[in-house]
């Protein structure tokens, strides 16, 4: 019972996370512009991974998508390329979880096989959160050194030249999808420790004797000698040995 709702809450979270991770990458909202030093402003900028938008005070909103892939910075394209792969090895492991779960059956799919996709599951959300987490602190760490290069030309009077930019909400749904599909990986590697058969797990196989216990004692070797009842017999005839073979098989009757 305790692996099923192990399994279950993995399948769960995880499912959350990836969710996350999805929504994260949709939103625009990246980086917003910081408004410490004029808080009273008619246009208020953000970007996201996929455009940059511009926000009256009207209410108006007017998007502009990145029509350049090479004019990008190298760091943003990773950061692009890290969230895709998260969010397709979470769809995968989802697809893998699902037939994985214990509470549904497929057929005649045995437990081995079922222990074995959620290990894969498992680690595909893994796999998943990290890039999803890298991806986020990558670019959070492009916001902080822009900022404080903006900043730095701000103090020598050049602070018309571009605006600073902060973290945005996207960032922060990016760090608990992540977080939540890493947590969500794990619980699923858990419950595959209980999935696995217990025959499995031993390698060493006890045989028991069915009938009584038998008890041999073993003896010096004496050599072979023939029956008495046999030699005595009618028509017995003693085979001819060999100078060679005498000497090599010595017996009482060779003395006579």
């Amino acid at each position: 019972m305790s692996v099923t709702i192990c399994q279950s809450m993995g399948f769960v979270v995880s499912a959350l996370g990836i969710g996350g991770i999805i929504a994260s990458t949709c939103m625009d909202q990246w980086s917003t512009q910081d408004l410490y030093n004029n808080p009273v402003t008619a246009v208020f900028n953000y970007q996201g991974l996929w455009r940059t938008c511009v926000r009256e005070s009207s209410g108006f909103t007017e998007c502009r998508g990145y029509f350049t892939i090479l004019g990008l910075p190298a760091m943003f394209q990773a950061v692009r390329a890290l969230m895709i792969v998260g969010i397709v090895l979470g769809i995968l492991g989802l697809l893998v979880c699902i037939f994985a779960l214990k509470c549904i059956r497929i057929g005649t799919m045995e437990d081995s096989a079922k222990a074995n996709m959620t290990l894969t599951s498992g680690i595909m959300f893994i796999v998943a959160g990290l890039c999803a987490i890298t991806g986020v602190s990558v670019f959070a760490n492009m916001l902080v050194t822009n900022f404080w290069m903006s900043t730095t030309n701000m103090y020598q009077g050049m602070q018309n030249v571009q605006n600073r930019y902060t973290f945005g909400s996207a960032l922060f749904v990016g760090w608990v999808a992540g977080g939540l599909a890493l947590v969500g990986g794990i619980m699923m590697c858990l419950a595959c420790r209980g999935l696995i058969p217990e025959e499995s797990r031993y390698k060493a196989v006890s045989y028991n004797a069915s009938g009584p216990n038998i008890s041999y004692r073993t003896g010096p070797y004496k050599g072979y000698e023939p029956d008495p009842k046999t030699r005595k017999g009618p028509g017995y005839e003693e085979a001819p040995r060999s100078e060679e073979g005498r000497r090599s098989y010595p017996s009482k009757y060779d003395y006579v």
